[in-house]
């Protein structure tokens, strides 16, 4: 069984890109389902239910939120009713939306997790008690388990991998934007990742326009970031094979398509 997960998507560069190569993608590994990084799809700034519906249909069969998820007020019309999006499931008792979701294709259900790293961010519950509860709730369906953790730190995500290590088939990080070259499996069988890295523009900085990141750097005053219009742009993702009978974890291989790195199949 086969995932593809596709880094935090940044604004319309980022969607192009998904619009553009998700199709060779799917033609090219035949994943059985495919996730997608979307709290910054709106013009870097949260998800719009358009956009969410846009992504569905580009090929997107899951969505995943971060920090970001409440940047764009659209977001609290439509969560309750949006089957296939999921935010960290450590925002307090109250939130709206969830941070479990299953999805069924043939044989095969998927429990999706995200939950949201407190290194450097804004302090939420305990991630690592959400997810053991997430965790237990999923396990009981299928043993195909997806977690996407959103956390600064790397040391965060590197201590929920060996945390969830053999109890979940992936623990793939997102958030800084930077793939990382670290893809393994752990030793109970558990893929792993740092950071799958970003989609979007491609010559910015984290996906936002370069030269008001440096002036931020330079001068400590207060900046708008915006996406870039014009400019390179790169999609970031990985693969994951996934034994049939067990979720575990027997393959990854990381996916960088920019001008540098061109996509072939």
């Amino acid at each position: 069984m086969r995932l593809l997960f596709i880094g935090d998507v940044v604004g319309s560069p980022g969607r192009n890109m998904v619009k553009e190569y998700l199709g060779k993608l799917k033609d090219k590994y035949r994943p059985q389902f495919v996730i997608i990084n979307g709290e910054n799809a709106a013009a870097g700034r949260g998800i719009t239910e358009k956009i969410y519906k846009e992504l569905l249909e580009y090929g997107a069969n899951m969505i995943t939120l971060g920090n970001h998820s409440w940047d764009n007020r659209d977001i609290f019309e439509f969560i309750g009713d949006a089957k296939y999006l999921v935010r960290p499931g450590n925002f307090p008792e109250g939130t709206p939306g969830a941070g479990l979701k299953f999805l069924k294709m043939n044989q095969y259900e998927l429990a999706v997790i995200s939950v949201q790293g407190r290194t450097f961010m804004p302090p939420l519950d305990d991630p690592f008690l959400v997810a053991d509860k997430l965790v237990e709730e999923a396990a009981k369906r299928t043993p195909f388990i997806f977690v996407d953790v959103h956390a600064e730190a790397t040391s965060e995500k590197q201590a929920l991998g060996w945390y969830l290590d053999g109890r979940v088939s992936a623990v793939i990080g997102t958030h800084t934007h930077v793939q990382t070259a670290d893809n393994r499996i752990l030793p109970n069988g558990t893929a792993y990742m740092s950071d799958v890295g970003m989609t979007g523009p491609y010559d910015g900085i984290l996906g936002m326009e370069r030269e008001a990141v440096i002036k931020k750097f330079l001068t400590s005053m207060p900046v708008r970031f915006e996406v870039p219009k014009e400019g390179r742009t790169v999609l970031s993702g990985v693969i994951i094979d996934l034994d049939p009978k067990t979720g575990k974890a027997i393959k990854t291989e990381r996916i960088l398509i920019n001008e540098d790195h061109p996509f072939f199949y």
